[in-house]
């Protein structure tokens, strides 16, 4: 029997206090609100009594400690997966802004020649395939109950418009996806190959938000 239903997590607030896209970049922590966010995000669901059986993480520092609280909280060993990465990004380690200072240098114009895929990083085509991969992998493996994904804005955002069939490319300040918030699947049968559907969305850190420096860079 596989599993019943998928949680995406996003991350807590990281540590940033320069600002700068930090992408696969390593040592970006979560900040003390941060781990405040994770660990309310992972207390929501356990109070409500959610059956999670396994954890998954990116191998990034900020989600392994983000899955820590769940690890906690439901006495389970966390599993990496580098399907739920955060996707390459050439700006990594550059403030606010880096696509306009691109348009002062002509060495970074190709970067920029195609938003749509992007040309700056890794395909959005090739991110939703890997995450729905993982996600695939997730429900097979695990026997009954819930599986918690932990991973980042991006990639959980292009599950969410693969899923409603939208268009991969968007305006990356319009992402429904806030930090520690969980996505919920479920598989539909009746679908060809058993398709997944989106069921739920829950932001467990609302109420912390409201003193976050770091919101994720886009």
């Amino acid at each position: 029997m596989p599993a019943t239903r998928i949680h995406l997590v996003r991350h807590g607030e990281v540590h940033n206090p320069n600002r700068v896209l930090y992408g696969r970049l390593p040592g970006f922590g979560l900040s003390e609100l941060g781990t405040e966010m994770a660990t309310a995000s992972a207390t929501t669901w356990k109070d409500a009594g959610v059956d999670v059986r396994r954890i998954i993480a990116s191998p990034l520092q900020r989600t392994q400690e983000s899955a820590a609280p769940w690890a906690a909280a439901y006495g389970l060993d966390v599993t990496l997966d580098e399907r739920l990465i955060e996707p390459t990004n050439r700006y990594e380690g550059q403030p606010p802004g880096f696509t306009k200072r691109s348009l002062r240098r002509p060495t970074e114009w190709p970067w920029i020649a195609n938003p749509l895929r992007p040309s700056w990083g890794e395909a959005y085509e090739s991110i939703a395939n890997r995450m729905l991969a993982a996600v695939t992998t997730a429900w097979e493996s695990t026997d009954g109950g819930d599986v918690v994904l932990v991973s980042h804005q991006l990639p959980i955002w292009m599950v969410h418009r693969r899923l409603a069939g939208e268009p991969l490319w968007h305006d990356p300040r319009q992402r429904r996806c806030d930090l520690s918030s969980i996505t919920t699947l479920e598989r539909v049968p009746a679908t060809p190959k058993g398709r997944f559907t989106e069921v739920g969305y829950a932001d467990p850190a609302r109420e912390l938000r409201g003193t976050a420096i770091d919101e994720g860079a886009v």
